[in-house]
């Protein structure tokens, strides 16, 4: 994927060249819609229309307007936005090193992969392998499109990933909803709650999860593509969210975990033995 910034990161006095490269990409084959006119299927066009007078407006009478009260604006030109904006910057500063674990998940938001311009590569390693070595994160501000941008950056094996940050006040104070207190939570229910979280723990691998719905809606496009009628199933009742019997419930969670659980251990025995070199086909004779 080409660069979406170009630029360096400086910390101390050592500056190193750098690029930025998406670190993630639109889900492959995303599908997407178009609002269509049922009788005869042409697209749908949006139009800039005046709520006051409801004529269509052309682009040269269209201003930036900030709603400064319910129903009242104040109309801003090109010239008086540029005003605000701060001086850009080709460099990442790092201002604060903070350990990861201290930065509440909720400040990350979009990853980058940062990669090393000519000339940098020594100087990425060190940086790189400093940052690893003490398990910090830097934080810093950088302008990516005519925006001001906080940022960490932080190991991720070889590569030195870039997480644009969300600013403290984007964040929803907790305080705003009620949350259960552990008052209420029974000892044994406790235990056998983390009984049946330990029965279902493996390893992560994100290979696992696909998007289902994708894959379901893809079929329905290419059966209707085909004329074939589409059956639509009916629907289900919805969950029962009230909680009658949260022993029995655990109960029989663990007991129909249990049989998937050892299913699983053996799945993995399995693949370890395979691993370990034993060879496929002796198996089969063993097991002949």
């Amino acid at each position: 994927m080409a660069s979406i910034w170009n630029g360096s990161i400086s910390f101390g006095l050592v500056n190193i060249p750098v690029r930025l490269h998406p670190a993630v990409r639109p889900g492959e084959g995303e599908i997407h819609f178009r609002q269509l006119h049922r009788q005869d299927l042409a697209p749908i066009r949006h139009e800039r229309v005046c709520t006051a007078d409801g004529k269509e407006v052309p682009w040269s009478e269209i201003v930036k307007g900030y709603e400064y009260a319910k129903g009242k604006y104040v109309a801003l030109t090109d010239a008086e936005v540029k005003a605000a904006a701060i001086e850009t910057s080709e460099s990442i500063e790092m201002l604060d090193f903070v350990k990861e674990q201290e930065i509440d998940p909720r400040f990350f938001d979009t990853p980058y992969y940062v990669v090393p311009a000519k000339g940098g590569e020594k100087a990425y390693a060190l940086f790189r392998e400093a940052l690893r070595a003490t398990g910090m994160v830097g934080i810093g501000k950088f302008t990516l499109r005519q925006k001001q941008q906080l940022a960490s950056v932080k190991a991720v094996g070889d590569a030195l990933v870039l997480e644009v940050m969300r600013f403290a006040d984007h964040l929803v104070d907790p305080s705003e909803y009620s949350f259960p207190g552990e008052d209420g939570v029974r000892q044994q229910e406790l235990a056998m709650a983390e009984q049946l979280i330990q029965n279902l723990s493996t390893a992560f691998d994100p290979s696992k999860y696909t998007d289902d719905y994708r894959a379901k809606l893809m079929r329905v496009i290419r059966a209707k593509l085909k004329g074939k009628k589409i059956e639509v199933p009916e629907t289900r009742p919805a969950a029962d969210t009230k909680v009658l019997d949260l022993m029995s419930k655990l109960r029989a969670s663990l007991e129909n975990g249990k049989g998937a659980g050892e299913a699983g251990n053996r799945k993995r025995a399995t693949r370890a033995k395979s691993r370990n070199g034993t060879p496929r086909a002796a198996r089969k004779r063993k097991s002949a």
